[in-house]
């Protein structure tokens, strides 16, 4: 297993364990994940943050619970493995992005047994790094299809829907709060 922590900065040396910027609300005895912590994802879900930092990003893959007609209507009839939507204002800003991807030791990580996040409570030397140009053509060669629309705002009903949805960056989105 790979994990990547994806970052703008191309020289960061060693991470530190921090606490998240906007913490979240957490479930009983999970608030330990919004304090110090370095995050990491799975390479089966680093197309997460295959975007700028603070694009706001709604994810969405089928299930085992997933019904078809949620497949069908936010997934397509071909069968689509992952959709991404984002906001029209920042397409021109994805296509032009560059990011870091660093490679860290997974044997410093704990699974959270959510959608490919990792967290280490203990700073941590990346085994090295790579820069990632043409975003969107990192995203479909993972198979992800990207969506653009006027805003995200109208897309909170899709955390009712049976399929598994990531939100990212949210806090960005014309008008989410």
């Amino acid at each position: 297993m790979r994990l990547f922590h994806f970052s703008d900065d191309p020289d960061i040396q060693r991470f530190v364990p921090r606490p998240v910027t906007t913490p979240s609300p957490r479930r009983p005895g999970e608030a330990w994940l919004n304090g110090p912590l370095v995050w990491a994802i799975a390479e089966t879900r680093d197309y997460l943050y295959l975007f700028p930092r603070d694009c706001p990003r709604i994810l969405l893959w089928a299930t085992p619970q997933t019904t078809t007609a949620d497949r069908e209507l936010w997934l397509g009839t071909r069968g689509g493995a992952v959709a991404a939507i984002i906001e029209q204002d920042w397409a021109s800003r994805l296509a032009r992005a560059e990011i870091h991807r660093y490679d860290l030791p997974p044997e410093r990580f704990e699974d959270l047994n959510d959608a490919g996040m990792h967290v280490s409570r203990h700073p941590v030397i990346p085994n090295g790094v790579e820069t990632l140009r043409d975003l969107p053509g990192h995203l479909a060669a993972r198979g992800v299809e990207l969506h653009t629309v006027e805003a995200l705002t109208p897309l909170k009903t899709l955390w009712s829907t049976t399929l598994h949805v990531s939100g990212v960056r949210l806090r960005h989105a014309r008008g989410w709060r």
